[in-house]
């Protein structure tokens, strides 16, 4: 398929702010049960709150890029019963609604403790917004993954390991950016937040190559008989039939070069996994908070390319009579 710059900005600004709001209610549910102390929750979880919010707007515009009639943008909710698509254009304003009242609650210091307990334990209203928070940031996750994992035409992304890949891979990025985060604004949590995003980023690496590697074994389904829909048993397509290009050249196949096509499959792997990992530690063992910016700039680059080899890789069925020749 061929990758949209739209989408890709889209798909991995707002995974790196479902991240990070995940990182956040991690914190606070840590803190919660008195296995850390936060000294200053509420500038940490407010302007953490903002950061994730930038993120998920930035995405929320990439998206606009991608319609032909932005005006037209409010009836892509329309199918909610059926599309994928629909599903995430509402779930994205309520959580990104449910992560502004969370941030505001910690803005204005106003978080009473709506269980009545004296303990800390659990009954700040902040706590319980985030949970439904950390609900919609999962459903966003499914939905924003099953606009490609329930194509069954297309293999590559017709698996479970699809949705896995989108979460695990939006988690990573969003608690290294927490480990930054935190170095700045609460450096107690600094560590709590590196080992996290070191755990979740080895299971994102595990699983991207355990996709990788399905994929380069699938048999497809399709041949060139049903692609043109002749059941001859000897077909030699000598021509596609036309001189130029048209939509269904442009739009289903990357058009680079295999060996572009290789390399952004290693650099993707390189910069999102060992490179991030190798910075991330760096950062925590010196305490240079360059380090941890350095491995979230990695990190966010490789998924850019991991995201565009993720839709290029896709081999729709029409290519084996289009790009053929």
């Amino acid at each position: 398929m061929h990758p949209a710059f739209s989408v890709i900005f889209l798909t991995t600004l707002i995974g790196v702010g479902q991240g990070l709001f995940l990182a956040l209610m991690t914190g606070q549910s840590y803190a919660a049960v008195g296995l850390v102390t936060v000294s200053n929750p509420n500038e940490f979880y407010a302007y953490g709150s903002v950061t994730a919010l930038l993120f998920l707007i930035g995405g929320l515009i990439a998206s606009f890029f991608h319609l032909g009639r932005p005006e037209r943008a409010w009836r892509s909710a329309a199918r909610w019963r059926t599309s994928w698509l629909s599903r995430e254009v509402i779930v994205l304003p309520i959580f990104m609604l449910l992560v502004f009242v969370y941030g505001m609650l910690h803005f204005i210091g106003w978080d009473p403790n709506i269980l009545g307990a004296e303990q800390p334990l659990q009954g700040q209203l902040s706590l319980f917004v985030g949970i439904l928070g950390m609900v919609a940031c999962f459903a966003l996750f499914i939905c924003t993954a099953m606009i490609y994992a329930c194509m069954k035409f297309l293999q590559e992304w017709y698996s479970p390991l699809t949705v896995i890949n989108y979460i695990v891979l939006g988690g990573a990025s969003g608690f290294t950016l927490a480990t930054l985060h935190a170095s700045v604004y609460e450096p107690g949590l600094t560590q709590l937040f590196g080992v996290w995003a070191t755990i979740i980023t080895l299971v994102a690496l595990v699983t991207r190559l355990a996709s990788l590697y399905r994929n380069t074994r699938i048999k497809h389904k399709s041949t060139i008989q049903s692609a043109i829909g002749v059941r001859h048993s000897s077909i030699d397509q000598k021509t596609q039939g036309m001189m130029g290009g048209s939509f269904n050249t442009r739009e289903f196949f990357h058009g680079a070069s295999q060996i572009w096509y290789r390399s952004v499959r290693w650099i993707f792997l390189i910069l999102t996994f060992p490179l991030t990992l190798a910075l991330l530690w760096a950062g925590l063992e010196t305490g240079n908070g360059l380090f941890l910016a350095l491995a979230f700039v990695s990190q966010y680059l490789g998924l850019i390319a991991e995201r565009w080899f993720f839709f290029a890789q896709a081999n729709h069925p029409q290519n084996m009579y289009y790009q053929s020749i």
